[in-house]
């Protein structure tokens, strides 16, 4: 929670230094967010790269548990799907592309921000945050209404890193692995949709 308050708090003080121009720097017409996206590519391929009980404990995993990323994405996507039906002004496509971020704010916004302009970028990246901090918020009562694998599902990319000490705590520790694959299957995805539904 404190770790989602601070990007909040960093998102505010960057959106106040663009709007009284406290930074002399045009961004706009800089490749930085490009280059900042090529960080963010390396450090996740160095963090799964450099964690081989990871990928370890995915051969304990049931078969079955295999399907709940994929009905994560699935899920989402159709939600977005349903929510552009309300938004005239929104693409089914754009309204997809922001979901396809699957609580991954960093990454996501970055990538709709260099395909579709930084107002959908802006929107994402909030949505994202949102994500996250209802998962963190909510994770008890996601158990308790709908059982042990609903914060999981919740959490999208972020079960691997953030929410992942609270999904341990309210769905059990026996969660931990298939929270840990659900982070890493969803994170994976990410780019890849994201890039896919900006681009049609």
């Amino acid at each position: 929670m404190k770790g989602s308050l601070i990007i909040v708090g960093f998102f505010v003080l960057g959106a106040l230094c663009g709007v009284y121009h406290l930074i002399p720097y045009d961004f706009t017409q800089s490749k930085l967010s490009f280059y900042a996206l090529c960080a963010l590519m390396f450090s996740v391929g160095v963090s799964v790269g450099n964690d081989p009980q990871t990928l370890r404990n995915f051969r304990s995993l049931n078969p079955r548990l295999i399907f709940l990323p994929v009905m994560t994405i699935l899920g989402t996507l159709a939600g977005c799907a349903v929510v552009s039906l309300f938004l005239s002004h929104r693409s089914v496509t754009d309204c997809m592309a922001v979901g396809a971020g699957f609580g991954y704010y960093s990454l996501s916004s970055i990538f709709i921000t260099e395909y579709k302009g930084p107002e959908l970028g802006t929107i994402a990246l909030l949505s994202n945050i949102t994500r996250e901090i209802i998962t963190l918020l909510f994770a008890p009562l996601l158990v308790r209404w709908f059982g042990n694998l609903a914060p999981i599902s919740a959490g999208g990319a972020t079960t691997m890193d953030t929410t992942l000490p609270i999904i341990t705590r309210y769905s059990g520790q026996s969660f931990v692995v298939v929270s840990i694959f659900h982070g890493f299957v969803v994170d994976f995805s990410v780019p890849f949709l994201v890039t896919l539904f900006c681009s049609i």
